[in-house]
């Protein structure tokens, strides 16, 4: 049975088999990342398939993984600078990720041994909890070869998954809506494909809150969570500013 109502985070209505869903809204990357740390550090010191998800947007920022490189940047620093978008280099899989507003990032915090999940079948799992929403929303996707989920305009779904200790963290990035000239800042995973939006696959507007929804039902029975628990942000999470 999972939650149809956002509430606030309580340990005592913690389930063993659960997966806890936090909902921050717009947060810096720097304090979503310090949340997964902790959060990678509580579920590998249990012993049961309890985990969690966080489900935010970030304002603009460029991470890179250890597939990307300085040379995938199409902004020299002094432009990134002066747009006030900084970069963010991480030990995950994957290569550049343009993060910015109206794009919805996932990062689920799951015990993948005691899940009995691989890291392939994980990353499969977390694209077919896109592939889900889209069917949804009737926008043909599909799987190819680079990891991440694929429309007729597009890529619309990039994967940086990062693992320690057997706990997945980091996760999918599904622009919803975003700036795309944003998004054209970085080379995109496969030179051939553009990036993309749901919006733009449908040419109207789509609703973040529906799309978030989805995401968050269809990635819980992907990773086949019986139940899920809606919490409204997290005690743990230090949201920072720019100077």
């Amino acid at each position: 049975m999972s939650s149809n109502g956002s509430t606030f985070w309580s340990p005592a209505s913690r389930t063993s088999a659960s997966l806890e869903v936090h909902l921050l809204g717009l947060v810096e990357f720097d304090a979503a990342l310090a949340l997964q740390e902790r959060m990678v550090f509580d579920v590998s010191g249990r012993d049961d398939t309890q985990g969690r998800l966080l489900v935010c947007e970030h304002p603009p920022l460029i991470s890179i993984g250890r597939e990307g490189s300085r040379a995938h940047l199409r902004a020299e620093p002094a432009d990134l600078r002066s747009r006030q978008i900084d970069v963010r280099w991480l030990n995950r899989g994957g290569g550049c990720v343009v993060h910015a507003p109206g794009q919805l990032a996932a990062y689920p915090v799951v015990p993948l041994d005691r899940l009995g999940l691989g890291l392939a079948e994980y990353r499969r799992r977390l694209e077919e909890g896109v592939l889900d929403v889209c069917r949804e929303l009737r926008i043909p996707a599909e799987r190819r070869g680079e990891p991440g989920v694929f429309c007729r305009t597009g890529q619309v779904a990039q994967l940086a998954v990062a693992v320690k200790s057997w706990v997945a963290y980091q996760g999918i990035f599904l622009n919803v809506r975003p700036d795309m000239t944003l998004q054209r800042l970085a080379d995109p995973p496969r030179p051939d494909v553009s990036p993309s939006s749901l919006e733009a696959q449908r040419q109207r507007p789509v609703s973040m809150h529906a799309v978030r929804e989805s995401l968050v039902r269809n990635l819980a029975s992907r990773l086949e969570y019986a139940e899920h628990l809606l919490y409204t942000g997290h005690p743990l999470l230090v949201r920072t500013r720019k100077k």
